[in-house]
């Protein structure tokens, strides 16, 4: 048997490390994802709410309440963009999951 010299094995062994921690920087990320679509979902609950509070106030502000509405429909469209990013980009992680287990 022959010895790597030393940087030989302190370079493989980062490299090693580094490649051992990608499925966890994914899942990380995913995770962080799924974390900003649940916030982003609050904030949609909480701006029907407001609409809703402004709708029944007497007098209506309607430039308020456009800027409300506006609000929401901006929230909905980020959600949706998080939605789509989501499947693209980590679509690959369920079949790769699967074929782990049943290898």
């Amino acid at each position: 048997m022959k010895l790597l010299k030393y940087k030989e094995v302190l370079s493989h062994s980062k490299e090693k490390v580094e490649e051992a921690k990608v499925p966890y920087r994914v899942k990380e990320m995913k995770k962080h994802a799924e974390l900003k679509q649940l916030e982003i979902e609050s904030d949609i609950a909480t701006q029907e709410q407001r609409i809703h509070t402004k709708c029944s106030a007497y007098p209506m502000d309607f430039e308020n309440l456009v800027q409300a509405i506006d609000n929401l429909e901006l929230l909905k469209r980020r959600l949706e963009q998080y939605n789509a990013i989501i499947s693209q980009m980590f679509a690959d992680d369920a079949p790769a999951k699967k074929a782990e287990k049943a290898a």
